[in-house]
């Protein structure tokens, strides 16, 4: 596996990374014996940055990967993130009543939760989740910074922000990764926020690199989703009409995957590395022949008449709904 540098003053890590959510909510029943395969065969293949966050099934992923992996905490990079609460204690990015809370107590609050969750002594890389516009970014990060100064995290992030909030909470302590959406399907961080990380020498994870399913090859249709899958009654790009019409770009895709001699994901991963060197994909799954799948496509080098064809065979607005509903756009991009 290649690496990628996590910031200009940050560690190496694969350059393919793993998104962890779905081995514990929002794509179907979770399936702990499949997660814990592949979590194993993650670090056998070389990669080595997880991706988590205190959200995900309500704190249940951190303690999945917190005991899976106790024994190779050598082998691997941990990000976490924070921010995301319920008025009902149980935290949902998809439940009404969701809220941001990036105050500097609950910053101190959430990494002490998450480090007792995960059983470690130090979060890798810790995230603001969302942001808060209530309380200045330049508050939340300065408390994410003593816990630097303490040693319970070594790097910061930031998820979903505007180019202007990375700029001001990077001159209150140094930014190693903005975490956010990036894919064929949706590719608003070329507005202003890719500017700013190659500015700032921020690393750009991106999140969702194969829109959620759409760039798979492989997406249900909607109707056959499990009941509790957040995609099927949350996300408008699956809806009957919309889903119709992001399966014929996704189609288009496949056809020039087929040139190239790869699937549809990994040429789409491949697309995204082939932007610029900070893009770190973390492709999310729970097993492991898809995980084999995307980790080989590290190894795919498009030319550069296949990455144009790409870009044009996904004309931006031709994408049919929002990322998120109403709601969660509404903290997105602050």
């Amino acid at each position: 596996m290649k690496s990628r540098q996590l910031g200009s003053h940050g560690p190496q890590v694969s350059e393919i990374g793993l998104g962890c959510m779905g081995m514990s909510w929002a794509y179907g029943t979770a399936d702990e014996e499949q997660s814990v395969r592949a979590l194993h065969r993650a670090l056998d293949l070389g990669v080595t940055l997880l991706d988590t966050a205190d959200v995900y099934g309500a704190g249940a992923n951190e303690k999945l990967i917190g005991r899976t992996l106790a024994s190779r905490r050598d082998e691997f990079l941990l990000a976490t993130k924070f921010g995301l609460r319920s008025h009902g204690g149980t935290a949902r990015s998809d439940r009404p009543g969701t809220y941001v809370d990036t105050s500097p107590a609950y910053v101190r609050q959430a990494a002490e939760a998450s480090l007792s969750r995960l059983g470690f002594d130090t979060i890798d890389l810790y995230y603001a989740h969302r942001r808060d516009p209530n309380v200045p970014i330049e508050d939340t990060v300065a408390a994410m910074a003593r816990l630097v100064f303490e040693g319970k995290v070594r790097h910061l992030g930031l998820s979903e922000v505007s180019a202007a909030t990375l700029r001001a909470a990077h001159a209150v302590h140094p930014i190693a990764a903005v975490q956010v959406e990036y894919s064929l399907f949706s590719r608003e961080p070329e507005a202003e926020l890719l500017d700013a990380c190659r500015e700032l020498g921020v690393a750009l994870v991106a999140y969702s690199p194969v829109g959620r399913g759409l760039l798979t090859g492989a997406m249900p249709r909607t109707d056959t989703m499990d009941a509790d899958d957040f995609r099927r009654v949350s996300l408008p790009r699956f809806s009957g009409v919309n889903l119709d019409a992001n399966l014929k770009l996704a189609e288009a895709v496949r056809a020039i995957a087929e040139q190239a001699g790869a699937t549809t994901a990994q040429t789409a991963l491949a697309w995204l590395l082939a932007q610029d060197d900070l893009i770190i994909p973390i492709p999310g799954t729970k097993r492991v022949a898809y995980l084999e799948e995307n980790v080989a496509a590290a190894d795919l080098t498009l030319t550069a008449a296949q990455v144009a064809a790409l870009r044009a065979a996904v004309p931006a607005e031709a994408v049919a709904g929002e990322r998120y509903g109403d709601q969660s756009m509404r903290l997105v991009g602050r």
